[in-house]
Order: structure tokens, then C-alpha cells, then sequence
């Protein structure tokens, strides 16, 4: 845990460093003087914010590992008072005691993948003792994360957000009234955004009602099929059906012309004027628009997610959407009943 401890004083020297820095200045709020004019906070997050967005997010992730860690420790330091033993030695009890040496000839075949010039007998120990390591860390994982899901554990940090436009976009799946509004933008040739796409039409039907999934265009320059799939679903929106067609492209993966208008005759499209659409061009400007907010927005890849404008990206699980999801009905719940937030064992 000597990691996790580590990693919390950093945290903490750097909270401090912040203060002592709003202290120096003769008004906390204000940033810079200009001509007599102070320029505040507020001023930077209303006007320059968006181009904050990425560094803001990377602190946050940051802040979330530490503050994760410190939720570990605390999970083991309540148990072991439960118990009524020390910290040390419930991690003795229930980790240390329980990690198994590997045999011999497992020892031999890591020795073996090994880009090493040492002989086996003056690595032996070193690998020895690395194999412990690793059972040791999978152990102390395990049983944290059974306490977690025992315990009442709520995470009121929230991601960065930001003000993101919700008039263009290419379609909606739920209802447009829900409580959490979740906006992606994402390339119909980026392989994560094909992986997540089921988890958020799961996530329509869970919380039925209460979540609706708003899709945005953002291609990417290195996936070349992207900027016409995404016409090509405009398209369909046009007859009605661009969430049906939104989920072929991602499930099938085929984004030639000639395959985007099979696709749109597999759905019974009208064939002539789906095909018109798409050779015109016509949606491209749409598309485009779309483009250059996730640009002004300071995107860099797929899929973005913003939820009630909370900004996250990457290659999210389902566990990640159900947490974000589950935050913000909390905070919504908590700020009309003025309670604290509904407690919830979701990490």
C-alpha cells in the first residue's frame, strides 16, 4: 500500500501548492489584470475552457487513481478494525499467507521467455520473487474488490466538463426529455466505437427513460471510409431510420459505397433517393459541422463521451457508462431533495 500512500501525499503537496498560490493573490478569483480590467476564473472557463478540456481530464483521471487508492485503503483499514486486528496482519491473514510459489518448471519456461544473458540459477530468485509480486498484488485486488461490493462506497468526483451543442446532431436513441443525457462523438471506421456501441443501446433499454444517447460525426483523418459512412447514415435519417442504419455500420463493419447502399437496401430504404443523397454529397456539411465543434471542443480521438456535458473518452466498459450514468442520477436526486447522494457500491 506504500504506493498508494505515495501517490496521495503527491496529491496533497500539489492541493497545497494550488492554495498557497489563491492565497498570494490579492482576489482568489482573479487571473490577470488587463488595462485595469481583471480577468477571473469564471472569464477562463466560459471563453477558454473547451481548450482546457484535455489537460482537465487528464488531472481528473490522475485525481481518480488517488482517490481510488485512498478508497482501498480506507475499505482495508475499516475491516481490519472490524476485525480487531491490525492492518498488517490482515494483510497477512488474507493475502501474504495465501500466495503460492510457482513450481520449478514454471520458474524454468519464465526463465526461458526471458531476455536475459544472466544464467537461471542467479535469476532464479529474482523471478522468484517477481511471480510473488504479481500473485500478492491479483490477491490484494480480489479482496479489496469484495469488500467494495459489501460495502456503501459513492464517488462524487465527477470528469471536466463542458458546453457541448446538441442541435446538430445526427440522431437520438430514448427520450429527448431523459434526466442524462449522454452525447458521443465518434468515426464509424474507429474500432472502439465499434465495440462500445452495443453497451449504449444497452444502456437506452436499462435506464429506460432515464438516458438518452445522442450521436455526434467526428471522423478521424486516418480512417479514410469514416466522413462517407457518416453521410450515409444522414441519410437514412432522412427516411426514418438512421439509428437502424447508425447500428449496421458498426455491427458490420463495411463502409464501402457499394456496401453503404446495400445496407440501406437490406433496410428497405428507398433505393433511388437514399443513393441520391449519398453520391450528392448533400450531408457532408452537416457532418463537417460536427467535425469542428469536437475540434473546438479540443477532441483528439473516439469515441468522446460527454454525459450532462461531463467529458470522458477512450475505450470504456459498460461498467464505466453504468457508473457515469449512476453519478449523475445521484447528483440529480441529491440536488431536487437536498440529501446527500444515494449510496452505491458501483466502482
Amino acid at each position: 500500500m506504500s504506493g498508494s500512500t505515495s501517490r496521495f501525499a503527491l496529491f496533497s503537496v500539489f492541493a497545497v501548492a494550488i492554495a498557497a498560490s489563491a492565497f498570494a493573490q490579492t482576489d482568489p478569483a482573479a487571473l490577470a489584470k488587463v488595462n485595469g480590467d481583471t480577468l477571473t476564473i469564471n472569464d477562463l472557463q466560459q471563453k477558454e475552457g473547451n481548450r482546457l478540456l484535455q489537460a482537465r481530464y487528464q488531472f481528473y483521471q490522475a485525481e481518480r487513481k488517488a482517490l481510488d487508492d485512498l478508497i482501498d485503503q480506507h475499505l482495508l483499514e475499516q475491516e481490519a478494525q472490524r476485525q480487531g486486528v491490525s492492518l498488517d496482519d490482515l494483510i497477512k491473514r488474507e493475502v501474504d499467507n495465501k500466495v503460492t510459489d510457482p513450481t520449478e518448471d514454471q520458474l524454468q519456461v519464465y526463465y526461458e521467455g526471458m531476455d536475459s544473458k544472466e544464467p537461471y540459477e542467479k535469476m532464479r530468485q529474482k523471478i522468484l520473487d517477481h511471480i510473488r509480486d504479481i500473485r500478492k498484488s491479483k490477491l490484494i485486488a480480489a479482496y479489496v474488490e469484495n469488500l467494495r461490493l459489501k460495502s456503501n462506497v459513492v464517488v462524487e468526483l465527477a470528469p471536466p466538463s463542458a458546453s457541448v451543442e446538441v442541435s446538430n446532431e445526427a440522431g437520438e436513441e430514448g427520450r429527448s426529455d431523459a434526466p442524462v443525457q449522454v452525447v458521443e462523438f465518434a468515426d464509424y471506421q474507429c474500432p472502439y466505437c465499434q465495440k462500445v456501441n452495443p453497451d449504449l443501446n444497452k444502456l437506452v433499454q436499462e435506464y429506460a427513460g432515464k438516458v438518452s444517447v445522442r450521436y455526434k460525426d467526428f471522423p478521424l483523418p486516418m480512417h479514410p471510409m469514416a466522413e462517407k459512412a457518416a453521410e450515409a447514415a444522414r441519410c437514412a435519417a432522412e427516411q426514418g431510420k438512421f439509428w437502424e442504419y447508425h447500428n449496421v455500420l458498426f455491427k458490420d463493419k463495411k463502409l464501402e459505397v457499394t456496401d453503404l447502399k446495400q445496407e440501406a437496401k437490406t433496410l428497405h430504404l428507398e433505393e433511388d433517393k437514399f443513393d441520391q443523397c449519398l453520391d450528392s454529397g448533400r450531408e457532408a456539411t452537416s457532418v463537417e459541422k460536427d467535425r469542428q465543434e469536437g475540434v473546438k471542443l479540443g477532441l483528439s480521438g473516439t469515441p468522446s463521451f460527454f454525459i450532462n456535458g461531463h467529458f470522458f473518452s477512450g475505450a470504456v466498459d459498460y461498467a464505466t457508462l453504468q457508473q457515469m450514468v449512476d453519478q449523475q442520477l445521484n447528483a440529480l436526486l441529491s440536488s431536487a431533495q437536498g440529501v446527500a447522494p444515494k449510496e452505491s457500491s458501483r466502482r
